[in-house]
């Protein structure tokens, strides 16, 4: 039996349907996609009663929204900026925060009985899964609407997170020592430009080269390519931290 049958005229519905808008800022349509949206595998293990397929898909829309705004924000910037400020708006830990202070916790519906979850990065991926929802509900546009009016301007400060670093050299230096992998930052090339020194540097893996970063010092050029690299890997949703290099 799917979520839309089992919640099918919950006597909670009214309740629900208002706390949803006083968290999202409006009135939902299709209420059980919110419901599943907010069902943590913890309380509804199959996959069409939680939200893991929903926070997949939020993931993806999420991601493509950032990656728009970005690129219209920033016109004149190179591909490894925006892919770091990218990473750095969406990461698990920034999204979590975000869920919390938007007051999703309280909605959502996971065991409270495990101290773990209370504490844990869930919110974060709920907050994911509901922006699938309301791309289901309401479309694209709407979606898109909601995601700057609810998430960007309010919580994430464009100057802030330009001068935050995270440090993506220590993360692929964990993937590759995890899966006995060699792992080596080289230079390809450098060249005066404007008066200045620019270097290429690779993040090569094995003896083969991932990605390639560009900056006017090695730091960042090597930040930028493990940047590159990890997102070509995949790896930009596992275990994210922020930390200084």
């Amino acid at each position: 039996m799917g979520l839309i049958e089992i919640f099918k005229g919950n006597k909670d519905d009214a309740a629900f349907k208002k706390n949803l808008k006083n968290v999202l800022g409006f009135k939902p349509s299709n209420v059980a996609l919110y419901r599943a949206a907010l069902t943590h595998r913890s309380v509804r293990d199959t996959a069409d009663e939680n939200n893991e397929r929903l926070e997949y898909l939020g993931d993806a829309i999420l991601s493509g929204i950032v990656a728009d705004y970005l690129f219209k924000k920033y016109p004149y910037k190179e591909e490894g900026f925006l892919t770091e400020m990218r990473s750095k708006m969406v990461n698990r830990n920034k999204l979590n925060e975000i869920a919390l202070k938007m007051g999703l916790k309280k909605i959502t519906f996971f065991n409270k009985f495990d101290n773990s979850l209370k504490v844990s990065q869930i919110f974060g991926n709920t907050l994911e899964a509901v922006v699938g929802a309301i791309y289901l509900d309401k479309g694209f546009r709407k979606t898109q609407k909601w995601v700057l009016e609810a998430i960007i301007l309010p919580h994430l400060f464009m100057d802030d997170l330009e001068n935050l670093e995270i440090n993506h050299k220590n993360k692929l230096y964990g993937w590759a020592n995890k899966n006995g992998k060699n792992l080596e930052f080289e230079t390809i090339h450098e060249k005066m430009e404007g008066g200045r020194r620019l270097f290429t540097i690779g993040a090569v893996v094995d003896g083969a080269i991932i990605a390639e970063g560009k900056a006017y010092n090695k730091k960042d050029a090597s930040q930028i390519a493990a940047s590159l690299a990890i997102e070509k890997l995949g790896l930009g949703k596992e275990n994210e931290e922020l930390s200084g290099s």
